[in-house]
């Protein structure tokens, strides 16, 4: 399957080993990733507050971009937050046909249009969506056996339901602990599953954030989870680069992992944590989980 391939701001630059893991990961899946190297930040939470036509703009610029690659069934990308914040986007630009236009001339200087009706879905939909929860788990060579998962949405992948298309027929905001299953995982429940990470204030009041990250995991770790996994790269700054801080706000010792998507993919594909990157964690994965019981037997490094 091949598809327009946005890889976000943070993948690229404070989570490198996202956006390495989905490049080894894609062939495994039978992904062709055309990336959309030019494209340009979402604006989530940064541009659209200050100039919501600046972050339309430059979203509906990622979209034309999109749809000029040829042979592409649909725009994919490794970032819940983006999925967000261009969702919201291209709701509005697909309702007003004026507003398009409008964008579109700006656009047109760059020789680029957007056209209404584009197909953008996080890694997440596409797994469940497009390959197919049977079809992902024909696909894995390492079972995720005994390996307690806690799902960690966030929250822009799963709020508001209406706009990003969560209801009876297409579950969406299930489809975590759907694919942690498929790998051979057990999901384990907590109260933190589909709260904010914190992130979004983290600059205007850090304690506040801390706390929140801290709770998250605490309630995993009281839930006996081995790790978190994430489809946001900016919960995973906030619950591993900041776990630290986090702990020392809530005054006990967590040592929580906390997984990409991609990575937790690989894992059971049969790549090696090193080969995805989990020695950048903050929290490394294979100092915390027992490997020797749990998915990769007698593995080292990381």
């Amino acid at each position: 399957m091949k598809v327009a391939y946005w890889p976000g701001c943070v993948s690229r630059g404070f989570t490198p080993e996202l956006h390495g893991s989905m490049d080894k990961v894609a062939p495994l899946l039978d992904l062709e990733l055309v990336e959309l190297d030019r494209a340009s930040c979402c604006g989530a939470g940064v541009i659209a507050e200050h100039n919501q036509e600046l972050a339309d703009t430059l979203n509906a610029r990622t979209f034309a971009l999109a749809q000029q690659v040829e042979g592409a069934e649909l725009m994919m990308n490794i970032c819940s937050t983006c999925q967000g914040a261009q969702t919201e986007c291209q709701e509005r630009l697909d309702a007003n046909a004026e507003y398009r236009a409008h964008v579109n001339e700006t656009l047109g200087e760059d020789g680029l249009t957007y056209e209404k009706g584009l197909t953008n879905k996080n890694l997440l939909w596409l797994l469940v969506e497009e390959i197919g929860l049977e079809e992902l788990r024909s696909r894995v060579k390492r079972p995720l056996t005994d390996l307690r998962v806690g799902p960690f949405y966030g929250c822009y992948i799963v709020r508001p339901t209406d706009r990003l298309g969560i209801d009876e027929a297409k579950p969406r905001d299930t489809y975590l602990g759907q694919v942690i299953e498929a790998l051979g995982g057990t999901v384990v429940d907590y109260a933190g599953a589909y709260k904010c990470c914190g992130f979004p204030i983290i600059t205007m009041n850090k304690e506040v954030s801390l706390r929140q990250a801290g709770r998250h995991l605490g309630d995993a770790v009281a839930a006996a989870a081995d790790c978190l996994v994430t489809p946001c790269p900016l919960c995973h700054l906030n619950l591993d680069l900041q776990q630290p801080l986090a702990e020392r706000m809530v005054g006990s010792e967590l040592r929580m992992p906390v997984l990409h998507l991609p990575q937790l993919l690989g894992l059971a594909l049969g790549l090696e944590p090193q080969e995805l990157g989990m020695q950048r964690h903050v929290v490394k994965p294979t100092s915390v989980i027992d490997w020797s019981t749990s998915v990769v037997g007698g593995v080292n490094g990381g």
